[in-house]
């Protein structure tokens, strides 16, 4: 598996680690409620895939990004992307824990065969027995499917598209060491069902989440996490799309292959 290989539906794609296979996603709850359910069974529901790269291809940018010991206040931060894996050092820790935002906020967490392969994935083999049970548990719900919207088997409602992306804003280490590192990714978040009887709209939030991250098996895998809301910018006075025109996005508009 190469940078740029997709997975799932070609909506939201995101590259993962060479070695692991893994088809991502994974979605969470709309509104205060169901957000209370999944924390009630112990499981953290990440949204929506993608990030900006911002004119990474272009040779003046690189140019100037050389010639310069910090970068502009605005300006993406990081290397260029690697072909495989991800860098045992700080940029490499920032771009596994955006990426692997992206996998757990996508839609397939909601497919077991696809939840079980980005939890091999994503996390240290230590945890990732007690976290698939708890996403098992969680994704099972009845409840929790019936409060967002979906079928018992996770599915959207027949002519309705279920939207779950991350778009990963930045990221930033306040913890490093050889083999340990923490890493907050604050992200806004696509998440709800496109349609014309839907009665869950896709709206945008938007949280942190604090990776911790262990260098195991020569990459950083993840060993523990903690979410909280925001920071949430002013929204500006926009008109929301028609129900045709967001199910016409979704269905075009994919997510980047590699985050950060």
């Amino acid at each position: 598996m190469s940078l740029g290989d997709d997975y799932g539906d070609g909506q939201t794609r995101t590259r993962m680690p060479e070695r692991d296979e893994l088809p991502p996603r994974r979605g969470r709850g709309g509104g205060r409620s169901s957000r209370g359910l999944v924390t009630a069974v112990g499981v953290i529901v990440l949204l929506i895939a993608a990030i900006a790269f911002a004119n990474r291809d272009n040779e003046g940018t690189r140019d100037a990004d050389k010639s310069s010991s910090a970068a502009a206040p605005t300006a993406p931060t990081g290397e260029r992307p690697v072909s495989s894996g991800f860098a045992h050092d700080e940029q490499g820790a920032q771009s596994a824990a955006a990426n692997y935002a992206v996998a757990l906020g996508s839609a397939e967490m909601f497919d077991k065969g696809r939840r079980d392969a980005i939890v091999d994935a994503v996390y240290a083999s230590e945890v990732a027995a007690e976290r698939r049970a708890d996403l098992d548990r969680a994704y099972a719900n009845p409840d929790f499917l019936a409060n967002i919207g979906l079928e018992k088997d996770g599915s959207a409602p027949s002519g309705q598209s279920f939207v779950s992306r991350i778009i990963p804003v930045g990221t930033k280490v306040t913890e490093y060491g050889a083999d340990k590192a923490t890493v907050e990714v604050w992200y806004t978040s696509l998440f709800g069902l496109s349609g014309d009887n839907s009665t869950n709209p896709v709206t945008e939030s938007w949280y942190t989440t604090t990776y911790e991250l262990s260098w195991t098996r020569g990459d950083w895998k993840v060993t523990d996490f903690q979410q909280k809301d925001g920071p949430v910018p002013v929204g500006r006075d926009q008109r929301a799309s028609t129900s045709e025109d967001m199910t016409k996005a979704v269905s075009e508009y994919g997510g980047f292959t590699y985050a950060r």
